[in-house]
């Protein structure tokens, strides 16, 4: 059974989907069979994938609404082991739709059960919110990985999506565990080390020891509808990802 982790934080412009394309690009190039899912409105890892949103017929919104078969929702990406279920604006309605819904925080996982025997992980881009979408994202899940900006709010914002994970935990999906948090952004500036320096004291070995930097080529990539680790192999925001994917694989390794 594959395992399903959602890409969190509901604090926007930290680095939530460039990781999900990135950390899924790197599981395909480690020979995993890897699906994205894209529960983001905004659609940027539909379109950071090469996938133009005003064209796409089945989207995530068929799935969560018209409960409509996942398998007809998924895309090939043009990588190798690298699938997507896109989405696109009509998402946010998806919330208002949902509201009347008996069980309506299990629509994703319900959905997601049905193909998770069929890939090795299933990587799950959040809204930049704690909306009902990432409601739905954290009880499909198995663990949670949580990007984290290097600046100045970032642990404010992060003792929110821990007590968010904890009340998920309760009612929810009891078996959710955090898979670590992964700072992102990181500049050689005094604030970004002592964020850095806070965060590990707080959190000690569930920080990641890959750290992602502010990289032109990071944000580069999408407009050419490539991970970045397609579109500049040696640029130290790709090497950095491919690192992040062998240390999650690694750690994966150690739990099992």
């Amino acid at each position: 059974m594959g395992k399903i982790i959602v890409i969190a934080n509901q604090k926007g412009g930290v680095g939530k989907t460039t990781t999900t394309v990135n950390l899924a690009a790197g599981l395909a190039e480690a020979d995993k069979k890897t699906l994205i899912v894209d529960l983001d409105p905004q659609g940027n890892a539909t379109s950071g994938l090469g996938l133009d949103k005003n064209e796409l017929e089945n989207t995530l919104y068929d799935i969560l609404v018209n409960e409509e078969d996942p398998q007809e929702t998924i895309h090939e990406t043009g990588i190798e082991n690298l699938y997507i279920i896109p989405s696109d604006k009509n998402l946010a309605g998806a919330e208002i739709e949902l509201v009347g819904v008996k069980k309506r925080e299990f629509r994703l996982r319900e959905a997601l059960k049905k193909i998770q025997d069929d890939y090795d992980y299933i990587c799950i881009d959040s809204p930049p919110s704690l909306s009902l979408l990432t409601v739905n994202g954290l009880t499909a899940s198995d663990t949670v990985l949580i990007p984290l900006q290097c600046e100045y709010y970032a642990l404010e914002g992060l003792s929110e999506l821990l007590q968010t994970i904890i009340l998920v935990r309760d009612n929810l999906n009891k078996d959710l565990k955090l898979q670590g948090v992964i700072l992102t952004m990181f500049q050689r500036t005094n604030l970004s080390k002592q964020v850095m320096d806070d965060v590990r004291n707080h959190l000690g070995d569930k920080v990641y020891d890959t750290v992602i930097p502010r990289n032109v080529t990071v944000s580069e990539a999408p407009s050419f509808g490539q991970p970045v680790i397609h579109y500049d192999t040696s640029s130290l925001g790709a090497l950095a990802y491919l690192n992040l994917t062998k240390e999650l694989l690694k750690r994966d390794r150690k739990a099992a």
